[in-house]
């Protein structure tokens, strides 16, 4: 549609999770009328983040060092791991403020129809990580999909036999949420999740 460079940056940032065509024009033409200063500084820190950022070593979390600074934290609690799906889950678990354990970062969840088994995750890590006798507890905060709940049935079968107490974040209706649009799965762990009221 457009000539040579442009196209080609707008297919590029298509290329970016929930960047649709639309989207991609916007930010390449706003690229395009920003200050060229901008548009470097943009460059060099994409440029710097694939240079300097890794993965933990231990959880497998975003890290500029071998270890990132939640594994490095002497304050968090080393006998409660929670289990995520993806590294953005750290940071949605963090801003709760309501765990202070470690963490173990799976990077993704089983998907058969993907081609994703367990052999794909970071599950033989996660039973290494457990083989040392220091954590109690795992706390498994899988996605409340049809891939997270298999995921979840997987670890859980595989984390029995340790003789760990496992269990899985609570789910069920949204505050603000309305009954009659809830799906049958979520209002079935409503039910199932109910709290004696106070």
């Amino acid at each position: 549609m457009y000539e040579g460079v442009v196209q080609d940056l707008i297919d590029e940032l298509g290329r970016l999770p929930g960047v649709g065509p639309k989207s991609a024009q916007r930010i390449a033409f706003h690229l395009l009328q920003a200050d060229p200063a901008d548009v470097r500084r943009f460059a060099e820190v994409l440029l710097e983040v694939k240079d300097k950022v890794k993965f933990c070593s231990i959880c497998f979390n975003v890290a500029e060092d071998d270890q990132c600074r939640i594994c490095r934290d002497p304050r968090r609690d080393p006998s409660v791991l929670c289990v995520v799906e993806e590294y953005k889950d750290v940071v949605a678990i963090e801003r709760t403020r309501e765990f202070r354990g470690r963490y173990h970062v799976l990077g993704g969840a089983i998907s058969p129809i993907d081609g994703i088994g367990p052999e794909q995750l970071h599950i033989r890590e996660l039973l290494t990580r457990l083989g040392d006798g220091a954590v109690t507890e795992v706390i498994l905060a899988t996605d409340p999909n049809l891939e997270g709940e298999a995921t979840a049935t997987y670890l859980t079968r595989m984390l029995g036999p340790l003789g760990l107490r496992v269990t899985r974040l609570a789910s069920g209706l949204p505050v603000g949420g309305d009954l009659e649009y809830a799906d049958e799965v979520t209002l079935g762990r409503a039910f199932v999740g109910r709290q004696t009221a106070t």
